[in-house]
């Protein structure tokens, strides 16, 4: 089993989009082990619609849509890391965070400190709107610091060459593509768009 972890400078950036995109050309499985927020669809129930591909249940399915910590203490729980080990499976695991790097599981741990403890190589997720080269930026810093392999950042958004670049020159990062919004997403629309990501250099990592 060779696992990769998707994560995202900030909550909507379009990480699950990306992820359900990353699952179906790896033919992987997909895991979010804390799902925080359930009545809409959930982000496992979107990737399943969009990649048709094995999805695994959540270790932690909480209902408010809140920061993951917030939202287990509003059940009565707290979140335990020994919990959130990376599944065994058959072929690649794609494994989704929620929210940023920054984001408490509980009141001792972000979800930074369980990635660095998974020893999985990173995908990066950023807009490409105004204010991503900061987020973007410390967002790389900070998995940089807790020694997690970083494989590059893959944008979702507008084209915005200069701003995208700034980040790969600036940062020393692999630019890994640029997914465009949809407005029509479907699993189709999507395998069409994952065809600007550099699919084959992701793999390398696994």
């Amino acid at each position: 089993m060779s696992a990769l972890v998707i994560v995202g400078t900030d909550t909507g950036v379009g990480k699950t989009v990306f992820s359900a995109g990353l699952t179906a050309a790896l033919n992987a499985s997909y895991w979010k082990p804390v799902q925080s927020g359930v009545e809409d669809a959930t982000d496992t129930e979107t990737v399943c619609t969009l990649s048709g591909v094995d999805v695994l249940p959540e270790a932690y399915r909480l209902n408010m849509p809140a920061s993951p910590h917030l939202s287990a203490e509003d059940m009565g729980i707290e979140i335990e890391l020994s919990r959130l080990a990376l599944p065994q499976v058959d072929g690649p695991l794609v494994v989704e965070g929620a929210g940023g790097l920054m984001v408490p599981l509980n009141r001792k741990s972000y979800y930074l400190d369980l990635i660095a403890q998974w020893q999985a190589p990173v995908v990066l997720v950023a807009r490409t709107a105004l204010g991503t080269i900061n987020h973007t930026t410390l967002s790389l810093m900070a998995l940089r610091d807790a020694g997690c392999e970083v494989v590059g950042v893959a944008f979702v958004g507008d084209p915005e060459p200069d701003v995208e670049q700034t980040i790969v020159e600036m940062s020393n990062v692999r630019h890994l593509g640029r997914l465009p919004y949809l407005a029509d997403l479907t699993q189709q629309s999507l395998s069409d768009a994952f065809s600007s990501i550099e699919v084959a250099t992701i793999r390398r990592f696994l």
